[in-house]
């Protein structure tokens, strides 16, 4: 059964770079990033995880803002990880145990998946970089920055998000890399239902 770490790193931990770098590239602004986060929608992709362990998972992920996100592991890991807007559902398809539920707004994934995303807010941004072609942010709940962290990489010309990183509570380290994340499509919202989650499963942590 996967733990808060785990949830973490699906919200994680989407993604490094494929390919050779190309050349160097002015830093994205923080209004920049924020108007592109905001003008996702709906959006798509495969994604590959690398675990804080080393293990590797591979899936396809939706996205439907606000607070909405569903990660399909391909086989053999059975996984489902599901956010309805307010809850990120665990389902491990190899389990008999019902899913876990954590409070979205306890994860670093809800800093992308807010209804307006505003990286200038003070003391949400903690890292603002660039290095060669990418742009490198580092955001945090300014209000719990106990529950971690999230460093995003976005490409530009035009803005694109290809990876995230999520350091949970713990030190845990967990990254998703995107293969393209596609803008658009229509998902209906019952892709976003947790399966099998009982009233009061919530946890807190």
């Amino acid at each position: 059964m996967m733990n808060r770490r785990q949830i973490l790193a699906a919200g994680a931990a989407l993604m490094a770079l494929a390919g050779p770098a190309p050349a160097a590239a002015e830093k994205l602004s923080l209004g920049e990033i924020s108007r592109y986060l905001n003008s996702i929608t709906t959006a798509s992709g495969d994604f590959t995880q690398i675990n804080d362990d080393g293990t590797v998972s591979k899936g396809r992920v939706l996205i439907k803002r606000p607070g909405r996100v569903r990660f399909e592991y391909a086989p053999p890991d059975r996984t489902l990880v599901v956010s309805d807007g307010s809850t990120v559902g665990v389902i491990d398809g190899k389990s008999n145990e019902p899913p876990q539920g954590f409070p979205l707004n306890r994860t670093p994934l809800s800093i992308i998946l807010a209804r307006n995303v505003d990286l200038t807010r003070a003391r949400m941004v903690t890292g603002h970089r660039v290095d060669g072609a990418k742009t490198i942010v580092q955001a945090q709940d300014p209000a719990h920055p106990e529950y971690g962290n999230i460093e995003l990489v976005f490409t530009g010309s035009p803005v694109e998000l290809r990876q995230w990183v999520i350091n949970d509570g713990d030190g845990a380290r967990t990254t998703v890399v995107l293969g393209g994340l596609r803008k658009g499509g229509n998902f209906s919202n019952d892709k976003f239902v947790i399966p099998g989650l009982k009233p009061g499963a919530k946890r807190d942590r």
